[in-house]
């Protein structure tokens, strides 16, 4: 199972809502931008606080497992989202080909509407899971059959799932980057395309993604290949709009804070993403804040969906990786997200003020007072004068004067960040996040003092986010 280190077993934005705030920050050392909550208590389940932001905390369901009171009051009552972990595959909704079974992945699907939940499809073209029969074929006829089986199902279900995992898994382990050796690659390499484009047919108002695990390091090949594929298939008009990232992070493939990095450059590409299938061995609880921080830090991440409900249901229960214990009871792990989560969701407050960098402790600056369309913005000592006062608006602007809007005028490292009239663009609406990063909902990319200076007049920009004291800011 390459960096797994564990073969795989068989189991397995809406109206923009409030945006994120942050926390108040009285140390000084990582501030948050915005006053202390006022206007909004916190939530106290993960899918009402992941709902604040727009998005979702979601979980894999198993209908057989929907019979367990203390399972089913757990996931009613936590999560807004649900994936079928097995219902949904090739082998449970057509075992006989041309025959169609929905029994399980109906009991799934019924289950989560009627507890006022979104449902995710995983998942419609796979290497894993098929039925016999689909294993038996091969060339032209298992193309149709895979063309048949994605419009089956999509019919069945259409208008109703949010998102599809279109393909699952297509890409090798390992260092070489390339596709994986299996029946549906040995059709034709177009297969993944072809698999999209019947499923945007199918159903036109699902989001389409690809789905993949091992490709949350920005430096793998794994994840450079499944980039490569979704630059191209964005660039020649294959409908994609998102990707889908399973975070199974084990000792074998932990963890690396450039999961973030990934995140930004996959959605600057113009796909939303996601993170699907998370769980995380030992569930340390930093590392899951770590992981949900990264998701509200990215404005195209959709949301998470963790894989199972306690322990004992997960795939892989020796690594205990999920929330909750056997026996209910909430982790550390639980708190750590369900902070994380409500670290963004309060309403900033509609008053002007200051914007302070972490790292310089000088302040967001319209140079000389300017009122000018394309003034660049800078760093300059605080003070209160008019040029200096910024307000967050509902609409996720940063205001001076009143009338005048803090601008990206481009999407891509080193564009300018300006003051420019208001009219409503992605490229005036910022994301402030719990870090203190302030990220251009358009581009992705972070609110940057270049070069990381400190000193009166140093220009600001948008630039990849790092983290670095000169991406982030306290708001007074």
């Amino acid at each position: 199972m390459g960096l797994y280190a564990l073969p795989r077993p068989v189991v397995r934005r809406k109206i923009r809502a409030l945006l994120l705030a942050l926390v108040a920050g009285a140390l000084g050392v990582v501030a948050a931008l915005v006053a202390p909550p006022s206007a909004q208590a916190a939530e106290s389940t993960l899918g009402a606080a992941a709902a604040q932001s727009g998005r979702y905390f979601g979980v894999a369901i198993a209908a057989n497992r929907l019979s367990d009171s203390t399972y089913a009051t757990i996931a009613a009552r936590e999560f807004n989202s649900v994936t079928a972990e097995n219902e949904m595959k090739i082998d449970a909704t057509q075992p006989q080909r041309g025959q169609f079974n929905f029994t399980a992945a109906d009991r799934v699907y019924n289950w989560a509407v009627q507890n006022g939940k979104q449902v995710r499809g995983h998942t419609l073209a796979w290497h894993s899971q098929q039925p016999g029969w689909m294993q038996s074929l091969s060339g032209s006829a298992l193309r149709q059959a895979m063309i048949d089986h994605i419009n089956g199902v999509m019919n069945h279900y259409k208008g109703k799932i949010a998102q599809w995992d279109v393909v699952n898994e297509a890409f090798a382990d390992g260092s070489s980057g390339a596709r994986r050796d299996s029946n549906l690659q040995r059709t034709g390499n177009d297969w993944i395309e072809v698999a999209f484009r019947t499923a945007r047919t199918a159903d036109p108002s699902a989001k389409l993604c690809y789905n993949d695990y091992n490709v949350e390091n920005w430096t793998w090949a794994k994840t450079q290949a499944m980039y490569a594929m979704v630059r191209d298939f964005k660039q020649r008009g294959v409908p994609i709009d998102c990707v889908g990232f399973q975070s199974h992070f084990n000792s074998g493939s932990p963890y690396n804070s450039n999961f973030r990095t990934t995140l930004q450059n996959f959605a600057a590409l113009g796909v939303d993403v996601a993170i699907t299938e998370l769980d995380i061995q030992g569930a340390p609880a930093s590392t899951y804040a770590n992981v949900v921080n990264d998701c509200l830090a990215v404005p195209r991440c959709l949301g998470i969906t963790a894989w199972g409900v306690r322990d004992s249901d997960s795939w892989r229960p020796e690594h205990t990786p999920l929330l909750f214990n056997n026996d209910g009871s909430k982790k550390p792990a639980y708190t750590a997200v369900l902070n994380a989560l409500n670290g963004g969701s309060t309403t900033p407050p509609a008053d002007g003020g200051t914007i302070k960098g972490v790292g310089s402790g000088r302040c967001l600056d319209v140079p000389g007072s300017s009122t000018t369309d394309g003034t660049q913005v800078q760093l300059w000592d605080c003070h209160s004068g008019a040029n200096q006062q910024w307000t967050y608006t509902d609409a996720g602007e940063l205001r001076v004067y009143g009338n005048k809007c803090l601008d990206a005028a481009g999407t891509g490292n080193g564009a300018k960040v300006q003051i420019y009239s208001c009219w409503g663009g992605d490229n005036q609406k910022w994301r402030l996040n719990s870090d203190g990063s302030v990220v251009g909902v358009q581009s992705g990319l972070c609110l940057d003092a270049v070069g990381g200076g400190t000193a009166n007049g140093t220009l600001i920009q948008l630039y990849s986010c790092s983290n670095g004291s000169n991406q982030r800011w306290t708001r007074t």
